[in-house]
């Protein structure tokens, strides 16, 4: 299909995510539900033992989904876009640029790049797509532009508990996935990183009785359950339900940084023509994403430091530049 023509739009999209968390560059959830294996297509990706682990535990490890020097040159990259020096540790305690509406992500090292090359060299990465693919048993997708994130060891001063929560009230059955790429090795159990909880993912019907009525829809008691923490190398990608209970988990090693990009995918809506337009923008213009805890770099780098990324074919349709 040939290159759409685009026009700007006047702000960000209309959709919901000005007061709960998520990422404002696609819909809460899909029209379309998760791959259930009925359209008999064969796995691109994934083997039968991963698409049993996915669908027991809520999630799944794609290794190598990225080459490493891709994951490598990229964390080299937030080094430089946060001002800190991997090999000093007085640098990485600097105060926040803009303060956080989820109190919980405080010191979590959100880093707030979204349209950078690197990144989008990884989201149109083949191996990401098919993964994708695999999970939603369609091509026809769309990739959220997200951030990355630079998490640093505790300290005095420098305070981060680690959290559970949900993206998503459980209680609405989301169609949706999400994604995190390792851009450095996080094997170490003390180092942070993302951690959930699959026997809440597996049990939420029979716990949720068991629960006050007034209860947090997104933020549920774990108590008596064992937190998971997926151990990662640099370039696996991880895809997680979003009915998934999870969260970062605080970093307790003396000096390992745990560096990640958030990817995820989920069925294009080509008819949602303002989305479509805003994401074109937040691409073309190196706009940033606003909504529930993106507070935004002040600064403005993406704008007055980078070059718009260049994008394959599959990059330009899973920006929504080009229709499936």
């Amino acid at each position: 299909m040939e290159t759409q023509p685009t026009m700007a739009p006047a702000g960000p999209p209309a959709n919901a995510h000005k007061d709960i968390p998520g990422n404002p560059s696609t819909a809460t959830s899909s029209k379309i539900n998760l791959n259930d294996r009925s359209n008999g297509k064969p796995l691109r990706v994934l083997s039968e033992e991963d698409w049993q682990f996915w669908i027991t535990n809520g999630y799944v490890i794609v290794k190598q989904a990225v080459p490493r020097e891709n994951a490598e040159r990229l964390a080299r990259l937030l080094w430089e876009f946060e001002e800190k020096d991997p090999t000093d540790p007085d640098t990485w305690y600097a105060p926040a640029r803009a303060e956080m509406k989820m109190k919980e992500l405080t010191n979590s090292g959100m880093v707030e790049l979204y349209n950078h090359q690197f990144e989008w060299d990884n989201r149109q990465y083949p191996r990401v797509y098919d993964a994708f693919v695999d999970i939603w048993g369609t091509e026809k997708l769309w990739v959220t532009i997200d951030r990355a994130n630079l998490n640093f060891p505790v300290r005095p001063g420098h305070e981060f508990k680690g959290f559970i929560h949900w993206d998503y009230d459980p209680e609405t059955r989301p169609q949706n996935v999400q994604g995190v790429l390792a851009l450095a090795d996080q094997t170490d159990e003390n180092m942070g990183g993302f951690q959930c909880i699959p026997e809440l993912y597996r049990t939420y019907d029979t716990w949720k009785v068991t629960q006050p009525a007034d209860r947090d829809r997104f933020k549920p008691d774990t108590a008596g359950f064992d937190l998971v923490k997926v151990k990662l190398e640099a370039g696996d990608l991880l895809i997680f339900n979003s009915t998934q209970p999870h969260g970062i988990r605080p970093n307790l090693s003396k000096d390992k940084v745990r560096i990640a990009q958030y990817i995820s995918m989920m069925p294009a809506q080509e008819d949602n023509e303002e989305l479509r337009q805003w994401r074109i923008t937040s691409w073309r213009e190196r706009q940033a994403p606003e909504g529930y805890a993106f507070p935004g770099d002040p600064r403005q780098w993406e704008k007055t430091r980078y070059q718009t990324a260049d994008l394959t074919e599959l990059g330009e349709k899973l920006l929504g530049l080009r229709t499936w």
